[in-house]
């Protein structure tokens, strides 16, 4: 029998080191991949690292790079060699990690790693925290506390009494917010219906003389939800001065910062978000910026008490220890991974410095492929990157506003399908255009040149056959 762990060891040493020549983007099809993996379940079991080849094999030709320098879709970064290898540990380990007792080393790992975190983005060192599978999670964790507070201000029980009868409770946000917001909302039986869109500025700016008229009337359960960078051109709300206002009017205050909560962290970028330790609560992701393996999102909670009274479980049977925090107490799971441990690594990896020039660089990156792509003839930047975030729009001279959202489609397909960079489409004011996003440690100077003269090319050839 071959071992599976050297096998497994293999592929993903082989796939990691062909990054940089490998095709960006998956290539099978859907229904390739149904063939090369599919097929009636097996009646008898087989070779365990026969099956790992397999899988690699079959795999292989369906998966993204985004672990390289050159995927520039979505806000999807690789992961760092710690935090890889971390996350190998905890697979091994097999720690279930709900409660000290049984998990001692990786609760007290969050713990640890949770105050580190606090320490980095410069959040209320009585923050709780909990570590969930992602933003939309820790958008779910933070506003259940926050349906919490803000029933329990207008004298009522929702965890007794649940919302049969309860006070209407109003979201108020943009038209700018990303929809794991709407989904939090769904799920925690708020309604979309009581989501209601603050006026915004050119760039989706929340603006707050619009904030403060939607404020003014009668004192009523609310919550506020601010951008820390849009998803399209990374746009920040404008902390310092619409927490105030929300915060006169008794309103919660919750900030997406999926990515953009990193800008706190270095000295270039650190303005864009003052006034955001203001709010009450505030969700990110550990796999976008901090650069480790899926299923990593982050809550952070100013009212620790309100947080465990919403969300803290309990049965003899657990035996939880009053002594140690139990991350049970903090987060809908009680049967749960060591998601933290690959956290813990990045961070003692990066160091403060690490993830300050982490940021820095992507930026950076973000702004030469912006300015280089829109220098491309037929080419047309529609922003100046404010962090690492932008769009790109491609345009034939005479063509319609429609004809050029198809043509941007058409060059962001062409280049995807060249392998040597891959990017996505989104619709900004309107219109079609490319995203730009860079969040990973591997992007470098190279990736950029490379990606911008393969745009230039794919557009050039895209122009010659309309």
């Amino acid at each position: 029998m071959t071992n599976p762990l050297d096998r497994a060891m293999h592929h993903a040493r082989a796939w990691l080191d062909g990054l940089d020549t490998a095709p960006v983007g998956g290539r099978a099809t859907a229904d390739a991949l149904r063939d090369a993996l599919g097929g009636p379940l097996p009646e008898t079991g087989a070779d365990a690292g026969e099956i790992i080849d397999a899988l690699a094999a079959g795999a292989g030709p369906g998966l993204h790079a985004n672990a390289g320098g050159r995927f520039f879709a979505w806000v999807m970064a690789g992961s760092l060699p710690s935090a890889v290898a971390a996350d190998w540990l905890v697979s091994a380990w097999d720690q279930n990690s709900g409660m000290f007792t049984v998990a001692p080393s990786t609760t007290i790992i969050e713990e640890i790693t949770g105050g580190w975190l606090k320490d980095l983005f410069g959040l209320p060192p009585e923050c709780s925290f909990a570590f969930t599978t992602g933003c939309q999670l820790a958008h779910v964790t933070a506003l259940a506390v926050a349906r919490h507070a803000v029933l329990e201000q207008a004298g009522w029980d929702v965890g007794r009494d649940g919302l049969y009868g309860a006070p209407p409770i109003r979201i108020l946000t943009s038209a700018n917010r990303h929809n794991t917001l709407d989904a939090a909302v769904r799920y925690l039986g708020m309604g979309e219906a009581h989501m209601e869109s603050v006026a915004t500025g050119e760039f989706g700016n929340m603006l707050a003389e619009d904030l403060a008229k939607k404020l003014s009337g009668p004192t009523r359960p609310t919550i506020l939800c601010l951008n820390a960078a849009d998803l399209n051109v990374g746009t920040f709300d404008d902390f310092a001065t619409l927490i105030p206002i929300a915060k006169a009017a008794g309103a919660w205050v919750h900030v997406d910062g999926a990515f953009g909560l990193f800008a706190r962290t270095s000295p270039a970028y650190r303005a864009l978000t003052e006034g955001i330790d203001l709010a009450d609560s505030w969700a990110t992701d550990g796999h976008k910026w901090l650069n480790v393996p899926y299923d990593c999102g982050m809550a952070f909670v100013r009212d620790a008490a309100a947080h465990r009274a919403a969300i803290a479980k309990g049965a003899a049977y657990l035996s939880p220890s009053p002594d140690v925090r139990d991350p049970s107490d903090w987060n809908f799971e009680l049967s749960r991974r060591a998601r933290a441990v690959p956290v813990y690594a990045a961070l003692r990896e990066l160091g403060r410095a690490g993830v300050a020039d982490l940021v820095e660089r992507c930026c950076r990156h973000c702004e030469q492929l912006v300015s280089g792509l829109g220098a491309l003839p037929g080419a047309r930047a529609l922003n100046v990157p404010v962090l690492n975030q932008g769009l790109v729009r491609f345009e034939r001279a005479g063509a319609t506003d429609a004809e050029n959202d198809a043509f941007t489609d058409e060059v962001i397909r062409r280049t995807n399908a060249t392998g040597e960079a891959f990017f996505s489409g989104t619709t900004w004011n309107g219109v079609r255009a490319m995203r730009v996003s860079v969040v990973s440690w591997r992007t470098n100077e190279h990736d950029v040149s490379r990606s911008i003269a393969t745009v230039a090319r794919v557009l050039s050839e895209a122009v010659a056959a309309a």
